[in-house]
């Protein structure tokens, strides 16, 4: 009869739901990716070839080769993330292997090139390259530090019900300000017809709101005053509370969304050249 295994052991050995991606394994693909770029650099060194290993040497056709795989598996990463499975090649694992491999190209092209560069499709595909890696070094910083911010703001709140709570503040505001006269009541609805949400990319990505109602109406009543006033006054202020909590909320989801909109675009762009370079190389071969 087949033993039953421990269930105690089996978690134990799995890695942590709650394990960065970064420090997957122990750092496995980290040191894979450094022994490579270690192997790399000394079969440069020691490489025989004169005057020193290039492009068009053999010792820059292996290494071109190894980056041209390298770029195309890691392009599939969006592909492998339709697919949820578990152990060594679990996306936590896949992501691990594309952000360490992805480094490892910084050593593995530039060795390709033998530091010759020029106005080519070559070097269009070194530069596509480098920028790619640069775009994905931002989206790992944002991610590793952005989702706590986000969590933070949010205050055990969902956006829907942060929505809700200024819908709540809007209609106490409306009907408080019926009695005002017509200079007054006319800031208070400037203020509650501004759409929220159409505010444009830039002001959401840097927070900078200079055209809000809001704060234009709170400042004319931000004077001394009793009774109506005071009460519109407060409602303005808890209105650009949740404003500010609302847009800060839309800024760091902005933030973690708007590499992918440099990031994917130029990895296609890079495929392309990286086609081309190929096609190019051989053609004149």
């Amino acid at each position: 009869m087949a033993s039953i295994p421990d269930s105690k052991a089996q978690l134990s050995n799995r890695p942590s739901d709650h394990e960065s991606f970064l420090v997957h394994r122990g750092f496995r693909w980290a040191k894979i990716s450094g022994a490579a770029c270690l192997v790399a650099i000394v079969g440069y060194a020691f490489a025989d070839v004169e005057p020193r290993p290039n492009g068009g040497s053999w010792y820059g056709y292996i290494l071109g080769t190894v980056g041209a795989l390298l770029i195309v598996w890691l392009a599939l990463l969006g592909i492998r993330k339709r697919a949820m499975t578990e152990g060594s090649w679990s996306l936590k694992a896949w992501t691990s292997a594309h952000v360490y491999l992805g480094l490892s190209l910084i050593v593995i092209a530039t060795l390709h090139t033998g530091f010759q560069l020029g106005w080519n499709v070559h070097t269009l595909a070194y530069a596509l390259m480098m920028l790619v890696i640069l775009s994905g070094i931002y989206g790992v910083i944002v991610y590793a530090s952005l989702p706590a911010a986000l969590s933070n703001n949010r205050k055990e709140t969902t956006k829907k019900e942060m929505v809700a709570a200024l819908e709540a503040i809007d209609r106490q505001l409306e009907t408080a300000a019926q009695p005002l006269d017509r200079a007054e009541s006319d800031l208070v609805i400037a203020a509650l017809e501004q759409d929220v949400f159409a505010t444009g990319a830039w002001r959401r990505l840097t927070g900078n709101y200079r055209n809000c109602m809001t704060r234009r109406a709170l400042l004319e009543f931000s004077g001394s005053g009793e009774g109506l006033r005071d009460r519109i006054r407060s409602l303005l202020k808890r209105r650009q509370e949740q404003l500010g909590q609302i847009r800060r909320h839309m800024r760091i989801r902005a933030l973690l969304e708007i590499w992918l909109y440099v990031h994917i675009p130029l990895t296609i762009a890079l495929l392309g050249a990286l086609t081309a370079h190929i096609v190019s190389v051989f053609y004149y071969w």
